[in-house]
């Protein structure tokens, strides 16, 4: 009689046991430079796309706005919204483009605009103009103009202080890269801007 050789039939995989290195968690380290990464390229979205952080330079647009006060500008609102009378907009001065301006526009394209002895006229209407105090108000007077089609005739609020329209004609809209939105330094002006 034969006998038959030992055959070792396999059976299902033994469990194989977690090595170490796949189950440690990321050093602290590492954690916190993720983090700071992700953070840095959000906030760079936002301030590419959205909002940008700006310091008012000058006293043209006060009592609102004062000199050295820190603003948010919405760069992707005009996006959606078209630019509107009594908006406060941030651009590039038109006769120098390195420089950037802060004023409120006035007029769109159409109005037609005059001032007399300091009060502006739309549209053969006096412009109630609330946010321009009497102490601030001045008596010069500009002729009437009819704003081109694509641009905008703009003020600053400190009427006696301000280099506007009155001095370098009209902004194109090509020059308008935001709207000052809200306030957030000094802390006592911390809000929405009117």
């Amino acid at each position: 009689m034969t006998t038959m050789p030992d055959v070792e039939i396999p059976g299902p995989p033994a469990p194989v046991a977690a090595t170490e290195s796949s189950a440690r968690p990321l050093p602290v380290m590492a954690v916190w430079a993720r983090d700071l990464l992700v953070s840095l390229a959000i906030s760079a979205f936002i301030i590419i796309f959205l909002y940008q952080p700006v310091k008012v330079e000058g006293t043209s647009m006060m009592p609102g706005l004062e000199d050295q006060e820190r603003i948010f500008v919405n760069k992707f609102v005009y996006r959606w919204e078209p630019i509107q009378r009594g908006d406060i907009v941030v651009f590039r001065y038109p006769r120098d483009t390195s420089k950037s301006y802060i004023k409120r526009v006035i007029g769109v394209a159409g109005d037609r605009i005059r001032i007399e002895n300091g009060l502006v006229y739309v549209n053969g209407e006096a412009l109630d103009e609330d946010y321009v105090p009497s102490d601030y108000a001045d008596t010069r007077s500009y002729g009437e103009v009819v704003v081109p089609r694509n641009s905008f005739f703009v003020l600053g609020d400190h009427r006696t202080m301000s280099n506007d329209s009155r001095d370098f004609g009209t902004v194109n809209e090509r020059f308008i890269y935001g709207k000052a939105v809200f306030g957030y330094w000094p802390m006592e002006k911390l809000g929405r801007l009117r």
